[in-house]
């Protein structure tokens, strides 16, 4: 497309794992795109990012647009192509990847590759990213407040999620944590693509981080299932509401 000068421009790009899960809605499926969307030709399967997986760097990560799943595959395979441009400076986060990977997961230069790594797109983090307060960690750039213990109560299947035990930390303020419909925590806005075991900034500060977390967003491709963070990898699958034991992280508006 850029040598070909498509539609007037050089700058196509393959997007981030950000960018392109920023283009989907948990209120669709097939594909999970947000309701009158624009485009043609959607393919209700999986499409490349230019993130590696921190996990494994002979993989990459992909988004499902079926259902907007995310995970990660062999960058031998083959799967479908979205071309972007621009940069997104003050919407999307940078996913936080600085380094560049061959097939086989080994490191090379970033010039010229196209990966996320050498363009390293997005809206900088605020330095320092977390900050420790009395009732909890502000995460300075979602301004969410998270409860430091990650581990909040013993893993409840999903419909427990409506009778969580209240933060004990909290003020006077505090409130039942929301297990209600589509009132998701932005997982997309936590991960980031340059670590892993926990894909979590390097010198977060929280405790007890276990592998896998609810989320509060029910998924439509099945409402019998719920969306959980894999925080191990950093992918976004989901988890059977009445059977799955994954854990509960509490976090309210600062």
């Amino acid at each position: 497309m850029n040598r070909e000068k498509r539609f007037g421009q050089r700058d196509w790009r393959l997007p981030n794992r950000r960018e392109l899960r920023s283009l989907l809605s948990l209120q669709a499926k097939l594909p999970a795109l947000p309701e009158h969307h624009p485009f043609t030709n959607v393919f209700n399967g999986w499409y490349w990012t230019a993130t590696t997986a921190a996990i494994s760097p002979a993989h990459a990560w992909y988004v499902a647009l079926d259902g907007a799943r995310m995970f990660c595959g062999g960058k031998d395979q083959s799967f479908m192509l979205w071309p972007v441009r621009g940069e997104g400076l003050n919407v999307v986060p940078r996913t936080g990847q600085c380094l560049c990977f061959d097939a086989a997961g080994n490191v090379i230069s970033c010039t010229g590759s196209g990966q996320d790594g050498e363009w390293r797109y997005g809206a900088p983090w605020p330095e320092p990213r977390f900050e420790m307060l009395q009732e909890g960690v502000l995460d300075r750039l979602t301004r969410l407040l998270w409860r430091r213990s990650a581990n909040l109560t013993p893993q409840p299947v999903w419909p427990g999620a409506r009778h969580w035990p209240r933060w004990p930390s909290l003020t006077t303020k505090a409130r039942e944590v929301p297990g209600g419909c589509q009132r998701s925590t932005n997982w997309n806005r936590w991960w980031i693509g340059a670590t892993h075991s926990p894909a979590l900034p390097s010198g977060h500060p929280f405790t007890d981080v276990q592998d896998i977390y609810w989320s509060s967003t029910t998924s439509l491709f099945e409402p019998d299932w719920a969306w959980a963070l894999y925080l191990e990898k950093g992918a976004t699958g989901v988890g059977q509401k009445r059977s799955a034991q994954f854990s509960v992280w509490a976090t309210r508006s600062s």
